[in-house]
């Protein structure tokens, strides 16, 4: 390769998204500008922590620089501020990936997000996608970066001005690391002032594990440099827990929660997690992991180990610190460490155990945290069966007794005497399946059910039966406890007068035969109070939400049968069956038998059999109907 081609430059378009950030970065994002040093401080941090990890098997990396350190210059002639480390640098690659893409599912979520909110002044959507770099083009013109990798001879520079391009080219740099160049804009020169950026060190990075200098004639570290979790909990002030879980988490809001713990005994390991105020976009994306960070001696080893928390607790930010595990083995055989298991055994005990703590003592703020990551948590009930009970324990649910939300205990407590199930109805929302015509007879006689509205609930609700010995049922399902509490309630047959027992066997029988080849049955209902009809599944079969479910998912190829249940004392009943009496009732039924059973399907939100078909019967009743009063 010539000298020409050493040094040209090479041009790059962004990622769209990234493009689209960038502008509401730049130009929307007015608050807390200072942010964007707290980044690239903790990007740096990062990139020497991966260093020292990297140096364990190759410590040659490190030979010739074992002490890591942030340096920051400023130079007031040129109008630049440039943050510097001795880190484990990157490549053109690598350069390329990470300063012009974001790999992060959601992101089309969060420019979404951000692009409707008209002030712009909530700058911690950034955080959530990991983003925080471009929070360098709020104060900056220009910004240039210089990296060479540890180990590589070639050294390279990014460079753009975040108006939709950067370019890459061949420069010149000694040592590993990664050196930030900001150029500034005019009304963005208070942050030369040395004492100032002084401030916002102490203010967001002083837990940085890793000397900070501000260059200069008298150089001095601003930081502890000392990792925070390695202080004693009375050492360590909410303010500093609260930018200690902005560095780890990657995230802008305050912790819900905190948990610093050190076990000791015959093996040893520090905690600190925190559970997150907000939620973030990407929680139910099937890539996103846990944000908990592994250690070895305050030896950054890992973010990526599956082991260490289960997926139900991926919301769990922080630190784990171990004095036992061994650093020289690879990170797979490490996976697998028993020890390993150990730890994330007591992450799950020691979560649930200050969960429980706030849902008892706590339960306005506890509430908060289960509207959040609820659905997250109720994965584990058939992901770890071991902790069932104490998801069961916390658990928070929504029923039509009550406004507030009830726990399982409490509603076990308020269920009748001769009631032996836990009533329940799935689907997409609160205020849909409030209206099911299935509930009717529930809420009429004062039969408590819980409304589950997120979809695991369709999944958990399926695969377990019981809880304390009480078992859950549908209320899409036929059911003879509930006949038998209506009984119980009410030997009254209101309204009923117009309709023998006969008349209602002889519209059953023409509703089954008309209807033979599209239900498994037609019932005289006891469930129906204001509604003419519904459909069920059998006692045996599954949840009707649930098969809906499996279907949309390609896991079973049809919807079974279901039972048409008719409600004789409603007036639409009452007058089908004084057709059915009438000379030529029978032929006249069928379009009526059809057009029943679709009102059923479309109570329950799904359309018609046939909607052509459906729209023919229902024309020829109309008009059989009109031609009748003329």
């Amino acid at each position: 390769m010539n000298k020409k081609s050493d040094i040209s430059e090479e041009k790059h378009n962004f990622q769209a998204e990234v493009s689209k950030l960038l502008h509401i970065v730049a130009n929307s994002l007015y608050s807390d500008k200072e942010v964007f040093l707290r980044e690239l401080i903790s990007n740096s941090s990062d990139a020497c922590d991966k260093l020292r990890y990297e140096s364990v098997t190759k410590p040659e990396l490190i030979s010739n620089d074992a002490k890591f350190r942030i340096e920051i210059e400023v130079n007031e002639k040129n109008n630049t501020l440039e943050i510097s480390d001795n880190g484990i640098g990157m490549n053109k690659a690598e350069l390329t990936e990470n300063l012009g893409t974001i790999a992060r599912s959601g992101t089309s979520a969060f420019v979404e997000k951000a692009s409707e909110n008209e002030n712009h002044d909530n700058v911690s959507l950034i955080g959530q996608f990991g983003v925080g770099f471009y929070a360098t083009f709020m104060v900056s013109k220009k910004v240039e970066v210089i990296s060479k990798k540890a180990g590589v001879d070639e050294a390279w520079k990014w460079t753009s001005d975040g108006l939709g391009n950067f370019t890459i080219q061949k420069s010149d740099r000694e040592i590993r690391g990664t050196t930030v160049v900001l150029h500034l804009k005019k009304e963005e020169k208070k942050f030369l002032d040395k004492s100032e950026l002084k401030v916002i060190i102490k203010k967001y990075s002083d837990h940085i594990g890793v000397p900070i200098i501000i260059k200069g004639e008298k150089e001095e570290e601003i930081n502890s440099a000392s990792a925070l979790w390695t202080r004693q909990k009375s050492e360590i002030s909410n303010e500093q827990y609260k930018e200690f879980y902005h560095h780890v988490g990657q995230s802008y809001d305050d912790p819900w929660l905190t948990l610093h713990t050190k076990v000791e005994g015959k093996i040893e390991y520090t905690l600190l997690l925190f559970i997150p105020s907000v939620k973030p976009f990407d929680l139910f994306d099937p890539a996103r992991k846990h944000n908990v960070k592994l250690y070895v001696k305050k030896v950054f080893v890992t973010d990526e180990m599956p082991g260490l928390v289960p997926p139900y607790l991926r919301f769990l930010k922080g630190v784990v610190d171990s004095e036992d595990l061994n650093l020289n083995i690879s990170r797979e055989v490490l996976q697998s460490s028993p020890l390993v298991q150990k730890i994330r055994k007591d992450i799950i005990k020691r979560i649930f155990k200050d969960l429980k703590k706030k849902s008892e003592k706590e339960s306005d703020h506890f509430l908060s945290f289960w509207k959040n990551f609820g659905a997250v948590l109720k994965e584990g009930l058939y992901e770890d069966p071991d902790m069932r009970e104490e998801i069961f324990n916390i658990a928070k649910f929504k029923t039509t007794n009550k406004s507030e939300w009830t726990t399982l205990d409490e509603y076990i407590k308020r269920k009748k005497e001769t009631q032996n199930d836990i009533f329940y109805i799935t689907g997409e929302n609160e205020q849909t399946i409030i209206k099911s015509p299935q509930l009717e007879a529930f809420i009429s006689n004062n039969i408590e059910v819980l409304l589950l509205t997120e979809s695991i609930d369709s999944f958990w609700t399926n695969i377990i039966t019981e809880h304390k010995g009480i078992k859950f049922k549908s209320v899409t399902q036929s059911s003879q406890e509930l006949n038998s509490i209506i009984e119980n309630n009410s030997e009254k047959d209101e309204g009923n007068e117009n309709n023998t027992d006969q008349d209602n066997n002889s519209l059953v029988a023409l509703l089954k035969i008309n209807l033979q080849d599209q239900v498994k049955d037609v019932r005289i209902s006891k469930r129906l109070v204001e509604s003419p009809v519904c459909l069920i599944a059998d006692e045996d079969s599954m949840d009707m939400n649930v098969e809906k479910l499996l279907q949309q998912q390609g896991r079973i190829n049809e919807i079974s049968k279901k039972i048409l249940e008719i409600n004789p004392n409603h007036e639409l009943l009452k007058s089908i069956t004084m057709i059915s009496k009438e000379k030529g009732g029978a032929e006249k039924l069928k379009d009526i038998s059809f057009l029943l059973l679709d009102q059923a399907r479309i109570l329950e939100g799904d359309p018609p059999l046939d909607p052509q078909l459906f729209a023919k019967r229902l024309s020829r009743t109309m008009l059989s109907g009109i031609s009748a009063k003329k």
